[in-house]
């Protein structure tokens, strides 16, 4: 059996998921779309620059989920799926992930956008491992607090080494390990693979794939699926 490892957003999806799933709240009025969309923007240019702080912007990110009931989020999560995610499949990305479950190999979502937000989409892709931020629940609620160690950086390796030692296994236990990622924030885990494959990269992800000559995918040169 061999590993592969999955980002989700601009990887997988074309899309950003946590931006989407803020702008879609703005557009039925649940938040203030305008200013949260720009504090967002604010953060996620942070992230392209490599100098975001996890911790701000998930205290950021996090807090509309405090204001709800699981049932209302869930509710509201189903119409995000069919305006925001349904319409951003990508058959490339889909057949990309069958090749690697027809092939036997254990397949997971790698990715720094939380749990609640990223599950319902691991499973349009038939993935059922997903390693995400995971989120604090009190009382049957999200606190808009998350715990544990964000999955961002070098917390993928962590979080993607628990994850296979509560199966029995080790990353160095596989003749083939993929990771897909389009983003050198990625570089931790992508350099602890044996197959690291810049998927859709950005400007400098794809500069360094050159140097290091890592194959390039490119998966969103196609109508949606």
């Amino acid at each position: 059996m061999n590993l592969a490892l999955f980002d989700l957003d601009y990887t997988l999806l074309p899309i950003d998921s946590d931006h989407g799933w803020s702008q879609f709240l703005g557009e039925i009025g649940v938040i203030d779309g305008a200013e949260h969309n720009r504090r967002n923007d604010e953060f996620f240019a942070q992230y392209k620059a490599g100098t975001l702080i996890i911790e701000e912007f998930l205290s950021f990110q996090l807090a509309p989920l405090a204001a709800h009931t699981r049932a209302e989020l869930d509710a509201l999560h189903a119409r995000y799926l069919d305006r925001m995610i349904r319409p951003n499949l990508r058959s490339a990305a889909l057949e990309l992930v069958e090749r690697h479950r027809r092939a036997g190999d254990l397949c997971a979502i790698v990715t720094a956008t939380n749990e609640f937000v990223t599950r319902p989409i691991a499973n349009l892709f038939g993935i059922d491992h997903l390693i995400a931020i995971e989120l604090e629940i009190e009382n049957d609620r999200y606190t808009g607090r998350h715990h544990g160690i964000p999955s961002f950086r070098e917390g993928k390796i962590t979080r993607t080494e628990q994850w296979l030692a509560s199966l029995g296994h080790r990353l160095e236990d596989f003749d083939h390990s993929w990771f897909y990622s389009d983003s050198p924030n990625d570089l931790p885990l992508l350099e602890r693979v044996s197959h690291p494959i810049a998927t859709n990269p950005d400007e400098r992800l794809a500069r360094i794939a050159l140097e290091r000559r890592w194959p390039v995918l490119r998966l969103f040169d196609e109508v949606p699926a």
